[in-house]
């Protein structure tokens, strides 16, 4: 998962160097916590937050159902 959320943040902004995902695992789930460059944040959040929501959505799409939740986080 962790993988996925990289390839698809770092296709998104212009500093890739930037680009740090932070993985916890909670009691019922696992929580990413994605950190760009403040220069990029607009590009990653988007008009709306639909960036944001797309790539939750992605996440929550691609995480098995035995597994626990997955929570996407933008710092």
């Amino acid at each position: 998962m962790k993988d996925l959320l990289t390839f698809l943040v770092k296709s998104i902004v212009e500093n890739e160097d930037a680009v740090v995902i932070e993985e916890n695992e909670g009691e019922n789930a696992f929580i990413y916590k994605i950190k760009v460059a403040p220069e990029d944040m607009g590009r990653v959040i988007g008009k709306q937050g639909r960036i944001a929501q797309s790539i939750r959505s992605i996440a929550k799409a691609a995480t098995p159902r035995d597994r626990k939740k997955t929570i996407v986080d933008i710092v």
